[in-house]
């Protein structure tokens, strides 16, 4: 407990002034967490980072991560670079002599898609306005906060045991109850131009979401036989382990409340 609480002071202590500052400090912080999460989850499946497809989809992660005002030309390199980053993975299947097989292509394919698109989202969301991206990240840490403190008082019949056997369904609908004091304090203090009711019900959407996003990266985990997804955060594991409910909630945030 000692070692996880000094890694969380520390690495709040780097994530918050970056976050504060936003703009392309934030950007090429999002860039780096990306590719080491990207880095975490091919290693799961033994492709190593270091690799021909572990590149490709490194410069795959890069290119779906592009912010759009950087120029007209970044829409259709998305489009058709990933096509042919697409290609070259599938063809290193043959060069391989199928030691790199068509799932592990498919693996590659997705890692980026999944990865990418949720880290996208961290820098996307911030550029919207700081009020959003707090909105999203209080309301996972509320999330796993309530579930936890619920989960552990009044846990008594398991949420998914095959996937995580400690999760309860009290800490889930814990965690829900619990995520409703970000919008209810919003309204006092950073107040969003939208229907409260609306807001309340995104909220425990988002909440739930969040949840499902952190059951996801623990059936990678069990499914691969891993304990974490890497050791960068003493304490925490690594990167997916702290940024899987973020990499569902941040992009939902933004298709139901920021695009809106």
């Amino acid at each position: 407990m000692k070692v996880r609480t000094i890694t969380t002071i520390i690495a709040l202590i780097v994530f918050l002034p970056i976050l504060l500052v936003g703009g392309a400090t934030w950007m090429y912080f999002t860039f780096a967490l990306a590719l080491i999460a990207l880095k975490e989850l091919l290693n799961m499946n033994r492709i190593r980072f270091l690799s021909i497809p572990g590149l490709i989809s490194a410069i795959g992660l890069v290119i779906i991560m592009l912010p759009e005002e950087f120029g007209q030309w970044v829409p259709i390199l998305q489009q058709k670079g990933l096509i042919i980053l697409s290609f070259l993975i599938l063809s290193y299947t043959v060069m391989s002599k199928n030691r790199f097989s068509f799932m592990d292509s498919a693996f590659c394919l997705m890692s980026v898609a999944y990865v990418g698109i949720g880290f996208m989202y961290f820098y996307e969301t911030r550029e919207a306005g700081l009020q959003f991206i707090l909105f999203g990240l209080l309301i996972v840490w509320l999330t796993d906060t309530g579930a936890y403190i619920f989960g552990r008082s009044f846990g008594k019949h398991k949420l998914w045991p095959v996937i995580s056997p400690n999760k309860t369904i009290e800490g889930f609908i814990g965690g829900l109850l619990c995520s409703l004091l970000v919008p209810l304090s919003f309204m006092f203090f950073m107040p969003f131009h939208y229907n409260m009711i609306w807001i309340l019900v995104l909220t425990v959407v988002l909440s739930a979401f969040g949840q499902l996003g952190d059951l996801v990266e623990s059936g990678f985990k069990r499914h691969f036989g891993v304990k974490d997804s890497g050791r960068l955060l003493p304490g925490h594991g690594g990167i997916l382990d702290r940024f899987d409910s973020f990499m569902f909630v941040l992009p939902l945030m933004n298709i139901f409340l920021i695009q809106m």
